[in-house]
């Protein structure tokens, strides 16, 4: 699986921590983890969380990634961005109680952290708890696991939901602000690590011609 990790500006000196937490044990599980930064707080491109989410609905549609690891200072802002992209279903994430819910119940493909609030003494060991809970079991398996069926049915309604409720991405980035489009793929490390993953090329083109 590949694994994107995306930090907004407010909490960009900690990507260090959060992709050492990420890789050691995303690792461990044979995925592979692609860091698009912010990578300092002294990056020349910043990213904002409503960019994040413009980020993770790129990432998610072209298949450059399988899932989004992403966050802010509360995790709420970067999560309310990422639910708004057609294809993304983003969970806040706390501890590692929430990680394997969300992993068993709702099997979504991004997740959002609270980066600052919280986020103190021994907090890169919380970090890998809930990193190894999110991907250690096979998602979706259900909990309690006589409910698996019952969860199942409610995805796919939510699906149905947000394909309904949403344009698809080509739509939106054709129809958002341009200038936060171009800012938000304007990281350093992007065109290395998005135009050889990507698998629209649709996308691709219409984000190179940008």
């Amino acid at each position: 699986m590949k694994i994107a990790l995306i930090n907004e500006n407010s909490q960009a000196a900690k990507n260090t921590i959060i992709h050492d937490a990420l890789t050691s044990v995303a690792g461990s599980f044979g995925h592979e983890v692609f860091n698009y930064g912010m990578y300092s707080a002294e990056d020349s491109a910043s990213l904002t969380y409503p960019m994040n989410g413009i980020l993770a609905g790129i990432l998610l549609n072209s298949k450059a990634a399988d899932f989004v690891v992403t966050g802010c200072g509360t995790g709420t802002g970067s999560m309310l961005a990422c639910n708004a992209m057609p294809g993304v279903f983003c969970g806040l994430i706390i501890d590692p109680t929430d990680a394997f819910l969300f992993n068993q119940i709702n099997a979504g493909n991004c997740i959002s952290m609270p980066y600052a609030k919280g986020f103190g003494w021994a907090a890169e060991l919380n970090l890998e708890d809930c990193y190894r809970k999110l991907f250690e079991n096979e998602a979706g398996a259900g909990y309690p696991r006589e409910r698996a069926a019952v969860m199942k049915v409610n995805r796919d309604v939510i699906s149905d939901l947000k394909a309904a409720a949403c344009h698809d991405m080509l739509t939106v980035l054709k129809t958002i602000d341009q200038d936060l489009l171009k800012s938000a793929i304007a990281g350093e490390k992007f065109a290395e690590l998005f135009y050889p993953n990507s698998q629209d090329e649709a996308i691709s083109d219409y984000l190179r011609g940008l």
